[in-house]
Order: structure tokens, then sequence, then C-alpha cells
């Protein structure tokens, strides 16, 4: 392409618009739109017309405003799925059957064995409120109904503490899902 000094130019890889002020070989240099003077060579340069240059700032301006939509967009989205996985993080599980806390229930008595689990309960939900987990899942079996209630008259005695029946289809009746309010 060929170039005279006057000629508006832009730079291909850069937003850098200029009048051609000097012409050395294939070196030009070019006065920038704020005043400044850089050399680029002529193949990094396109020619523009004068009479189109307002088109051009007006294109420039959609495809900025465009740009700057898509963001927002890229944003929001980002927003909503990092809301629903946290929605999806998955309960701590503590199983109080004496197996599971115990590797033999030898000479205990029920006592001993209820004393146990109620003791692995409260340390994991201390735990939990400690670190801030709001979700616990305690696994108790159906039996007598003794555990649970026992259970139920601990959890009671925390305010920041809500439970309820876990999921049936996961758990059946034998545990309960305790929710922990994390407002302090």
């Amino acid at each position: 392409m060929e170039f005279t000094k006057g000629d508006i130019v832009q730079v291909l890889d850069d937003d850098i618009e200029g009048e051609i002020v000097e012409i050395k070989g294939d070196i030009l240099i070019v006065e920038t739109s704020d005043g400044f003077p850089m050399q680029f060579q002529s193949k990094d340069l396109v020619k523009i017309k004068k009479d189109v240059e307002p088109l051009l700032e007006l294109e420039r301006d959609d495809v900025v405003e465009a740009l700057q939509e898509k963001e927002h967009f890229r944003k929001n989205k980002k927003r909503a799925f990092s809301k629903k996985k946290e929605k999806q993080i998955p309960a701590m599980e503590v199983d109080l059957h004496i197996e599971k806390l115990l590797p033999s229930k030898k000479g205990l008595s029920n006592h001993d064995i209820l004393t146990k689990q109620l003791d692995t309960a409260r340390g994991q939900l201390e735990f939990a409120i400690r670190k801030r987990i709001q979700k616990i899942v305690f696994i108790h079996g159906v039996g007598e109904g003794v555990l649970k209630a026992e259970l139920e008259y601990l959890f009671s005695r925390y305010e920041n503490v809500k439970f309820y029946d876990a999921n049936y289809q996961r758990y059946g009746l034998g545990a309960t899902e305790v929710y922990i309010f994390q407002n302090s």
C-alpha cells in the first residue's frame, strides 16, 4: 500500500490512529491523535479515509458497548453458577452406629454405648460449628428410637441449629439432618 504525507492511518494490531508526518523508506512517522510521534513499518498500517472516520468511531463505540454487555453477562452467569454450586455441597455425614465408633463393644453397657454416641455427636456438631459447616447428617439407625430422642434433646439446646429427618430416599428413617445457621 502506498502512503503519502498527510494520510490518516490506523495501526493494525493496536488502537492507534494518526496522520503521517514523515516517510523514511519503509518507516513511517505517525503523529497520533494524542499528538505523539511514533514510528511504524508500512506493513503495520492501514490507510483510512477522512470522511469515513466518524463512521468508524460510531462502530468502535458500538463494539465497546457490545463487549461490555458480554462481559456483564459472563459475570452474572458465573455468579448464578457459583450460587447453584454452593447449594449442591454435600452434607457432612456422621455415622453413630457403635460398630463405626469403637473396634469392639465387649463389656459396654447400653448406657456406655449411648454416652459414647452422644459424646461423638456433640463433638462433631461443635466441630461443624467451629469450621462453619452448614449441614450435618447424623446416621443413628431406626432401633427403639432412644438415640434419636437423645439427639433431638441435644440439638434443641443449641440456638443456631435446626434439625429434621434426613432425606428418606437416601437414609430411610434412620438419620437426622442438622442445619447450622452461620449468622455470627
